[in-house]
């Protein structure tokens, strides 16, 4: 299971990002534990949905060890490295498409509250959270973001786009600006997409009773599949984390382990 959750090609690219170990002054004198098998158990948890405490012995750590590690990881800001480096693969093979890119976000049940949590307006007002994904033109998610479940999409347009990190091109600098940016009609505001053009990206945008969601859903239906990959590691689907940003980091990994199967895929 564990060559399966994390193969060598990818903790091949995992390995050199991982901080050192710093071992706790009140700790003892045995030896720490193996960086792998800490990565492969997080790996299991985003993946299963499972509770810490259920983390099965099999890993080889204990689950107080692998939450501990997940916080100090967190804590050095680490997630958004393996995102990188596979984005950087994938753009180095020319496999991100900036032709366009897509922005969509979905809301999930937040059930301990906790920071960036607020009534989900979908939900009964029960409280909850947003994801938020921008994706390329095939579906690759280039940043994910989490918000409160009440704050309008809008508000995260702006943030979500300058989070889309610069990718290594096949020729040439590094890329982050897509050349046209779809999204719904939650983002139709003026100044908006006076930004974007600022940007040089062209706006796509659903205008609130002109265009039908149709015209533009042939394009925005890719970003939709991306949240339902997302969505597919089940510690994604409903918000445990008190705070958001263990469950960024959780939305973070996701993205990483997608954007590699769609490496995988294409060198198959």
């Amino acid at each position: 299971m564990s060559s399966r959750l994390v193969p060598d090609e990818l903790w091949a690219l995992v390995q050199p990002l991982i901080p050192k170990f710093r071992r706790r002054p009140q700790g003892g004198g045995t030896a720490p534990v193996d960086d792998r098998a800490v990565f492969t158990a997080i790996v299991f948890v985003l993946t299963s949905g499972c509770r810490w405490r259920d983390l099965p012995p099999s890993f080889g750590v204990s689950a107080p060890t692998a939450h501990r590690r997940f916080t100090q990881w967190t804590q050095a800001a680490l997630w958004r490295r393996p995102h990188q480096a596979v984005l950087d693969e994938l753009g180095g093979r020319g496999l991100v498409d900036w032709s366009r890119a897509i922005l969509d976000s979905a809301s999930v049940r937040a059930k301990k509250g906790g920071d960036m949590t607020g009534p989900n307006p979908v939900d009964r007002g029960k409280s909850g959270s947003k994801i938020h994904v921008v994706t390329d033109c095939t579906g690759l998610p280039l940043a994910v973001g989490v918000s409160a479940a009440n704050l309008h999409d809008s508000q995260a347009f702006q943030p979500m786009l300058r989070a889309i990190p610069r990718i290594r091109s096949r020729r040439g600098p590094r890329r982050f600006r897509p050349a046209k940016l779809h999204a719904d009609k939650a983002y139709d505001i003026d100044h908006l997409r006076r930004w974007l053009r600022d940007r040089g990206t062209i706006p796509r945008i659903a205008r609130k009773g002109i265009e039908s969601s149709q015209r533009l859903g042939r394009h925005r239906w890719v970003v939709e599949r991306t949240i339902s990959w997302l969505f597919g590691y089940r510690r994604l689907v409903v918000r445990y984390e008190r705070k958001a940003v263990n469950y960024c980091s959780f939305a973070t990994l996701a993205a990483a382990l997608t954007c590699f199967k769609q490496l995988v895929k294409a060198t198959t």
